[in-house]
């Protein structure tokens, strides 16, 4: 049982590849009408590694709704990428969430995707500020370990008490059976979590756990009912090197069977052990040093591979954690000032390791918001753990006693697999339905018959983009009817036209699907909660917005240059070319074919006009029509081409050979251009789809003032900036610190500096520190 189970895991997580996002937001809060600037960085899902198989990054900003209020797509270099959101005008205030995954990632539940909490003002409109009042309401969960409650057996309980907002909040609390004795007392340990243990005595008996907060309020919440057979399973630490982790089965006629106890750690095997009971009992000895850093599944399946309960156990990720050193020149700077920063990356053992790195420098004030996430505890702890945990980092970073019991009740509490273990060993061949985006943006879309709606295989669809260089693709729909494009150098908004060969499939239709992912996990946003007290930094960060905007708007809108392509048509340099300015202007295109065209021979039939061009290849001429261009776009009816006004075409490039393209082979190719790239008024076929598509988002500049001579430095604009600076891409090396300079503003204030990082191997950290800037006396 344990080597099938075994290999049915490991051939499931080899298909399954685990994919993550991390995004570095420049900020928490921000106002309406401002920037967020984010990097992203791709790593697999096993060792933390950068992965640069996607391609293509979807980052949206949800409100409390979980509707999309923004959408973009970023590409991926690499491994990483970086971008930006205008924040509009009209956005309400609120907490958000802002969530990245990419093509690949959708084929599994919205859980995996990237998610945090950021929080926008709109100083635009009334935010109802009141006077703070404790209006707070408490919610209490508790969670028997291994997730059953059995008669008789000894159970911890770990228990969650937090507020409205999400927060954990201290309490003490007594256990009552159903006759109101008390049977256990406990307290919460870190935040608003903690654990006891007590024997049930009664199967189906409830008992009640009666809360006590610091203010002696008090209220009570009831336990999961108590289950009168079942398996629990217990870890212990036994030790500094060893797990005992027992299993107890209380099953009629089970309590001598061969259970199998299995250990992952995403998703790769690190214990396997077959557990014989003995009156309903069995313990196994885990070496902690075989599990991974991360988090731990132990399950324990029966002899039927069914699995009966889970439990996890968190190692502290110490030896995959990079040491970022990071200081300024100054611990305090003047207005307009040069600062000056360093960054060093390490291992743990002060060996200089190269690193790439992202960096903001925010000013400070007491807007309430949501902590931003950190790249080391994001991938090794929040990412595998459904629901928020406060304070992430204290898990990663702390140790001692009191840290691996904090760390052992918020596995308790927040426990949750990234797969269903029916997944595994149900299914030998798990069907994806989208493919990883290894070579850029990919557009999917779908064929059906009109009419009836069913979906149409083995059809040609052909997609382009009216333009001055001459691209087209091609894809055939499978059993699905689904056809997948693959587009380079798409980039902002397109007008895209896709058609079937209207000619020939006259009876279906095409559409391109939504490519943002319509799952939403149900989590809720916590309660956005601002009073009077924030007024003041509310009024001092709107009148910085403005008067950003109004004297720097042009510099805050400046784009870096898209990445160049190549100008040549996707059919490469013709075998001829025409400039129909060269030759004497004709009225009429079947003139302008005739005359100055010798590789193409006009002819007239019943259903009108056809073009035959010479094969010069095998000296032969096609029977067949060419594929027919109009900036880019298939035109199939000849007759509508040869009716367009010649004096709006400028250029006719011809291929008078066979042109393979993907599944397509073309009898040539003939292919005019309008002026402007734009059509020229040419009237496409009803049946094909015109439709507005964003492609890749293109990369901002972010505007940072220099102040290096004292003429700029009297410079009477106001300098108003919040952010300082913001740098996605700070590579270091092993050699010696990477120095970084910029210059503060006219806003006095306590100014956070933030840096995270991953280096190849998969170390990451953060650091962060603070400096001064006082205003010039």
């Amino acid at each position: 049982m344990s080597s099938s189970l075994t290999k049915q895991f490991t051939e499931y997580s080899q298909q399954a590849l685990q994919e993550k996002l991390y995004l570095h937001l420049d900020r928490p809060l921000y106002l309406s009408g401002e920037l967020l600037w984010f990097k992203i960085n791709a790593v697999d899902g096993i060792q933390h590694r950068p992965l640069d198989l996607s391609k293509v990054a979807y980052v949206e900003v949800l409100d409390k709704d979980q509707r999309p209020v923004l959408q973009t797509k970023v590409e991926l270099q690499q491994a990483k990428g970086q971008g930006s959101l205008a924040l509009p005008a009209s956005l309400a205030s609120g907490n958000y969430t802002i969530r990245a995954y990419t093509s690949w990632m959708k084929n599994f539940p919205a859980d995996y995707f990237f998610h945090s909490t950021i929080t926008i003002v709109n100083t635009r409109t009334s935010l109802g500020l009141k006077s703070a009042k404790d209006t707070a309401s408490y919610a209490a969960q508790f969670f028997p370990e291994g997730g059953t409650m059995l008669k008789d057996v000894p159970s911890k309980v770990a228990f969650k008490i937090v507020d409205k907002t999400g927060k954990g909040i201290a309490a003490t609390g007594t256990l009552l059976d159903e006759r109101g004795a008390a049977v256990a007392s406990f307290s919460t340990l870190k935040y608003g979590l903690g654990s006891f243990v007590f024997t049930p005595k009664e199967a189906g008996a409830v008992y009640t756990a009666v809360l006590t907060l610091p203010s002696k309020q008090a209220f009570s919440r009831k336990l999961p009912s108590v289950a009168a057979q079942g398996v629990v399973l217990r870890v212990e630490d036994s030790g500094s090197d060893q797990l005992r982790v027992n299993i107890i089965s209380t099953v009629v006629g089970r309590t001598s069977e061969e259970l199998l106890l299995l250990g992952h750690s995403r998703q790769q095997v690190s214990v396997s052990a077959i557990a014989r009971l003995q009156d309903g009992k069995a313990t196994v000895l885990v070496n902690k040093k075989e599990l991974a850093e991360g988090i731990t599944h132990f399950t324990v399946f029966n002899q039927e591979k069914k699995p009966l309960c889970e439990r996890l156990y968190f190692t502290r990720p110490a030896a995959h954690q990079l040491t970022i050193a990071a200081a300024t020149s100054q611990k305090t700077y003047g207005t307009r000032e040069k600062v000056s920063l360093q960054v060093a990356t390490s291992s743990l053992q002060a060996q200089p390791i190269p690193a790439n790195a992202s960096l903001a420098v925010f000013r400070l004030d007491s807007l309430p918001a949501a902590a931003l996430p950190n790249i080391n505890s994001y991938l090794w702890l929040t990412s595998d753990l459904k629901g928020t945990v406060e304070n992430p980092d204290y898990y990663v970073n702390a140790t001692g006693p009191e840290a691996a019991q904090a760390s052992d009740n918020l596995m308790l509490t927040h426990g949750w697999s990234r797969f269903r273990w029916t997944e595994v060993l149900t299914a030998p061949t798990k069907h994806f339905t989208y493919s990883p985006e290894l070579n850029g943006l990919a557009i999917l879309g779908r064929i059906t018959q009109i009419g009836t709606g069913n979906p149409v295989p083995g059809i040609m669809a052909y997609l382009a983009s009216p333009s001055r260089k001459i691209d087209l693709y091609n894809s055939v729909s499978n059993a699905d009817g689904m056809v997948q494009f693959e587009p380079s150098g798409l980039y902002s908004t397109n007008d895209l036209i896709v058609q079937t060969n209207t000619e020939k499939d006259s009876i279906y239709q095409i559409e391109l699907l939504n490519p943002f992912s319509l799952q939403y996990p149900k989590a809720p946003l916590v309660p956005f909660t601002f009073s009077e007290r924030n007024q003041q930094d509310i009024l001092n960060r709107s009148l910085e917005m403005q008067t950003q905007n109004a004297y720097f708007g042009k510099q805050q809108s400046l784009y870096r240059r898209p990445p160049l392509t190549d100008s040549i048509a996707f059919y490469g340099k013709p075998d001829e070319k025409y400039m129909l300015d060269d030759y004497t202007r004709f009225k009429v295109l079947e003139e302008v074919m005739r005359e100055y065209v010798p590789g193409v021979q006009v002819r007239i039939r019943k259903d009108g006009f056809h073009f035959m061009v010479m094969d010069h290849i095998n000296k032969s001429i096609f029977q067949e029509n060419p594929l027919v261009l109009l900036d880019g776009v298939p035109v199939f009816n000849i007759n509508k081409i040869m009716a367009m006004d010649p004096l709006k075409i400028q250029k006719l490039e011809v291929m008078t050979s066979n042109y393979f393209q993907g599944a397509a082979r073309y009898n040539g190719i003939v292919s005019y251009s309008t002026y402007k790239g734009d059509l020229a008024g040419f009237e496409l076929n009803p049946r094909a789809l015109i439709q507005e598509y964003e492609g890749l988002q293109y990369q901002r500049e972010f505007y940072s003032p220099s102040y290096a001579s004292a003429e700029e430095k009297q410079r009477r604009l106001p300098d108003m900036r919040n952010l300082l600076y913001w740098n996605p891409e700070v590579n270091t090396t092993s050699a010696g610190p990477t120095t970084l300079e910029f210059y503060t503003s006219d806003q006095p204030g306590t100014y956070v500096v933030v840096v995270q990082g991953l280096s190849a191997d998969g170390l990451s950290g953060s650091t962060r520190f603070q400096f001064e800037v006082k205003p010039a006396i």
